[in-house]
């Protein structure tokens, strides 16, 4: 009999599910778009049972179309879209859309937790409590719905509430409890110094998990709402980045993940819960038990891309465009681009600094100012992996996915600006890949992730850094870093300016 696991990629914007066999191999795969609601401007709400039809519509579909039978489902486990609040009463019940992690409402609250407990906070949960996080959002409720506040009896996030709906079962895996900030990590529990400081009752905070634990099996009541079978076991999954990282091979201290989407991620594998990035980097629980993972973000890494292309270059493909930077030279004719054109996280958390070419001269070509973007993402990932440095945090190789692992030309300047062996995946399948691993190694398929990962995870071609473009990459990255300090006032005014003037 053929033998299967689900992985379920809960998104932002739709749930991927796909079905793997015991050698990594993706037989079938089933998705299902929901809608995002904004009521007003900041906010982002979704309805949970959006998630649960979604998926339960996927697992039909893999059952009905792709012939994948009940029976050979073995294990379901999930990466999901992290920080969303859903808030649940006495009967589980959900008291109010669940508020997203690109909620920016909470401004107030984030402010609130810094006056109260600065340092501190930072000190416990090793992160900065970002608005995007979930204390934030408990507090927003608790301050502007008391009565929905008064029945709150806990709350989960995105994937916890479709794994209670599949089992019955109320829990939270730890690498996606640490996005809460409620989290103690050095304690590996809820940080009661945090819920006392804000009046949030400790029993609040569900249960806590390995992301590779069994949360039990498929119930009576979800088998005959999706047609799984109730010997199927669920394991708890995790945050999408932590699944994310498992997908990509990032098992070790080794390696760092380079990852371009509309925004951009450095992620580093971390054994030591003591290291202090003062907040400046995200800290987090990995997916790989006892471990952790250290995460910048660039906000507008393959958004500048699409920005430039959309403004700029409609008259060419995407690929072209791309290779058109061939033509330019290692730092684009004397030409800088700093990737500020949505604000900033890491390493600078600033929301109101502005992106610059810097250099602009009458010979410069659009080829010029292509590879000046191209280069200026990766100029922004160092920032992040310079850190790395600086705490001694040795590694040789990054693995890059998303839009940076899809041209030969970029995965080499990649290579040359890092320094450092930079690799692909030949089966790139991002946060989804990890979740069919999470069950896999939970069923003991393989004895841990390295075992896991010779089957699953195929890496390509290896690029190697050219010892004199690395050289001359050195130089104008340090010159790069010194634009954000010599922009940033004045990027703030003209901001201010644009408010003012687009009343």
């Amino acid at each position: 009999m053929n033998e299967y696991v689900l992985g379920v990629d809960l998104g932002t914007s739709a749930v991927k599910v796909s079905a793997m066999n015991r050698d990594g191999e993706i037989v079938a795969q089933q998705s299902y778009d929901y809608p995002l609601s904004q009521p007003h401007p900041g906010y982002s709400e979704q309805n949970p049972e959006e998630w649960v039809s979604g998926t339960t519509v996927a697992i039909v579909q893999l059952i009905l179309e792709d012939h994948i039978k009940p029976e050979e489902i073995s294990g379901i486990s999930f990466s999901g879209q992290m920080h969303g609040l859903v808030l649940l009463d006495e009967n589980n019940q959900v008291l109010r859309p669940a508020i997203l992690w690109n909620d920016t409402r909470t401004s107030k609250q984030r402010a609130e937790i810094e006056d109260k407990l600065g340092d501190k906070f930072v000190e416990i949960t090793k992160n900065q409590p970002l608005e995007g996080f979930t204390l934030p959002k408990l507090l927003w409720v608790k301050e502007n719905e008391p009565n929905i506040w008064a029945k709150a009896k806990t709350f989960v996030l995105p994937k916890d509430y479709v794994r209670y709906r599949m089992t019955g079962q109320i829990a939270m895996d730890y690498s996606d409890a640490t996005g809460t900030v409620l989290i103690d990590v050095k304690a590996g529990d809820w940080s009661k110094a945090i819920c006392d400081a804000f009046d949030i009752p400790v029993s609040m905070c569900p249960p806590l998990m390995k992301s590779i634990d069994s949360a039990g099996h498929v119930s009576e009541s979800y088998a005959l709402f999706s047609g799984l079978d109730t010997h199927t076991e669920v394991f708890g999954g995790a945050a999408d980045n932590a699944a994310g990282a498992v997908g990509a091979g990032i098992l070790s201290p080794n390696m760092v993940l380079s990852s371009i989407g509309t925004s951009g991620v450095v992620l580093k594998y971390e054994e030591d819960p003591t290291v202090d990035y003062h907040g400046v980097l995200q800290f987090e629980y990995h997916a790989i038990p006892d471990s952790f993972y250290s995460m910048g973000v660039t906000l507008a890494a393959g958004y500048s891309l699409n920005w430039f292309k959309r403004t700029f270059a409609q008259d060419v493909s995407f690929n072209d465009m791309v290779a058109s930077a061939g033509d330019s030279t290692v730092g684009a004719n004397g030409l800088i681009y700093t990737p500020y054109i949505v604000g900033e996280r890491a390493p600078y958390a600033d929301a109101d600094v502005r992106g610059s070419f810097i250099g602009v001269d009458g010979t410069h070509q659009k080829r010029d100012f292509v590879r000046a973007v191209l280069e200026g993402i990766i100029f922004s990932f160092k920032d992040i992996m310079d850190i790395y440095d600086e705490h001694d945090k040795e590694f040789d190789t990054v693995v890059a996915i998303g839009g940076g692992a899809k041209s030969p030309l970029w995965l080499q300047i990649q290579a040359d600006i890092f320094n450092k062996k930079v690799v692909s995946l030949t089966n790139e399948q991002g946060p989804g890949m990890g979740a069919a691993m999470i069950a896999a190694v939970g069923l003991g398929w393989f004895k841990d992730f390295q075992e896991c990962a010779e089957k699953f995870v195929h890496f390509g071609k290896e690029y190697l850094p050219n010892a004199e473009n690395a050289k001359k990459y050195d130089q104008l990255h340090k010159i790069y870093g010194q634009v954000y300090n010599q922009t940033k006032d004045l990027s703030h005014q003209l901001l201010d300016y644009r408010r003012e003037n687009d009343k």
